[in-house]
């Protein structure tokens, strides 16, 4: 099975199963050791960066998510 085969019968899923699933997924990446975890973050941003260079993204300024993110507050 690919990824992306996975990834498409996971997300056939009921909600509440797909989100059991994902916090056990994300635990299972807390006993990681430093240097893997370094290195995963590196590779996404990495990804990240392509994704805006892409332009398959726009960034927002942080500036701008912190306003929203105030507004909704209230």
């Amino acid at each position: 099975m690919t990824i992306d085969e996975l990834r498409r019968e996971a997300l056939q899923l009921d909600p509440s199963i797909r989100a059991d699933l994902a916090r056990e997924l994300l635990e299972s990446l807390d006993d990681l050791p430093e240097p893997v975890v370094e290195r995963l973050w590196l590779e996404e941003a990495e990804r990240r960066r392509a994704d805006v260079q892409a332009g398959k993204v726009i960034p927002i300024r942080m500036d701008e998510v912190f306003a929203k993110a105030r507004a909704a507050r209230v």
